[in-house]
């Protein structure tokens, strides 16, 4: 019965952050104390006008097959949303509307990537980067970018990268896991030495554009060098500004011939998304934005608190992020020692279920990010249960031998 299992799937694994959300879910199933702070997904309501818009496009009758690529109502709102936010220039047909922001980069690396094509992702990654690359028959370049250089990539690790065979770099800024997020003089270096190398594209995951701290200023690759417009996917989204996961809105400004080629890929797979979540969107992109900075400086203030805790937490070391909401502290000393359990340590993924299993705390192994030594957490959380979540943590690690 195998024999009907496409041979592409043994070139991806299952989502390990969905794996340790469901293996929470299935503890708390049974009666368990789990405190989930794996998932990566906004603790508050998507706002009220977003919510009112939604129903207005019901009442209305909005219930129609869109456009593959989306309403161009909501491609004039992205565009829109590009120039005001980047100074960014796209007309209508130069944006493409997805279920999700996962469905944009799957279009985009599917409709481009050929077997052999080789596509440079730093690490820490998103988990479904190299996957994704790799249904897609490309081949990911795996650079490893550790906290010495705040898990960013370099120009000159860029540069020792590419080949003839590279045909896209990814970057995702403010970053998942890390938070790390790029100043317009960091993507300057990379964009130089991009210049350099007309055959590479870029995709820039930005889905956390809104979520930044410090008073640190975003920027985007086309922004920062106009020259490489041309061979930018820049993908953006609603899920993690707008607290819209559910409502499944990614979009990609790109060259039109790169849109049309996504789009004649969504055609043939999933079509247009829901027509009640566009007409949402057009709401939480075009409407007030105030209840977007009232989440982020909540985040802000929780991500202040969550770093001091977990990196006074012994064994532990916490650098802190930059953006975003996921923290990502270094367990490398844990590694070796013996849990009050009895557990031994030998790697992140011991530490996490030992974590799980004897304190009731979900968070996801730093190896399912391609960087092993360390785990994730997500501070988009309730500030009670985040402080529960610490005291947790300090206390297995205390109990570490």
């Amino acid at each position: 019965m195998s024999d009907v299992i496409a041979d592409r799937l043994n070139r991806i694994s299952p989502s390990q952050t969905t794996a340790m959300r469901q293996r929470s879910q299935a503890l708390k199933a049974e009666g368990k104390d789990v405190l989930a702070i794996s998932s990566g997904e906004p603790d508050f309501d998507t706002p009220q006008h977003i919510k009112d818009a939604a129903i207005a496009a019901i009442q209305g009758n909005q219930t129609r097959y869109t456009d593959i690529a989306g309403t161009k109502a909501l491609r004039e709102a992205v565009a829109r949303k590009f120039k005001r936010d980047s100074g960014l220039d796209y007309t209508a047909e130069e944006i493409l509307v997805g279920t999700g922001g996962k469905q944009v980069i799957y279009d985009a690396m599917i409709a481009t990537v050929n077997a052999g094509d080789e596509v440079i992702i730093p690490t820490p990654c998103w988990v479904s980067y190299p996957d994704i690359v790799g249904l897609a028959e490309g081949t990911p370049v795996l650079l490893p970018c550790g906290p010495n250089q705040g898990f960013k990539l370099l120009p000159e690790q860029l540069e020792a990268a590419i080949t003839p065979k590279t045909k896209w770099l990814i970057v995702n800024t403010p970053s998942n896991p890390t938070g790390a997020t790029y100043s317009a003089a960091e993507l300057r270096g990379l964009c130089d030495v991009l210049l350099r190398h007309p055959q590479v594209h870029v995709l820039t995951d930005d889905i956390y554009e809104k979520l930044i701290y410090d008073g640190r200023e975003f920027a985007t690759f086309a922004q920062v060098e106009p020259k490489l417009r041309d061979r930018t996917v820049t993908m953006n989204g609603c899920s993690k500004a707008y607290a819209m996961t559910g409502w499944r809105i990614g979009f990609g400004g790109a060259p039109r011939h790169i849109i049309k080629a996504m789009d004649k890929l969504q055609g043939q797979s999933t079509s247009n998304t829901c027509s009640i979540a566009q007409a949402a969107a057009i709401a939480a992109l075009d409407g007030p934005q105030a209840p977007t900075e009232a989440m982020r400086q909540v985040y802000e203030a929780r991500r202040n608190r969550i770093v001091a805790a977990l990196d006074a937490t012994p064994h532990l070391r916490c650098h802190l992020p930059e953006g975003a909401f996921y923290a990502f502290p270094d367990l490398t000393d844990c590694i070796g020692r013996t849990t009050a359990g009895g557990t031994k340590i030998t790697s992140d993924w011991d530490f996490v279920l030992a974590l799980l299993s004897e304190a009731g705390v979900a968070t996801v192994h730093g190896s399912a990010f391609l960087f092993p030594g360390h785990f994730r957490l997500s501070f988009a959380a309730a500030d009670t249960l985040l402080d529960e979540a610490c005291r947790r943590i300090r206390t297995f690690c205390e109990g570490l031998n």
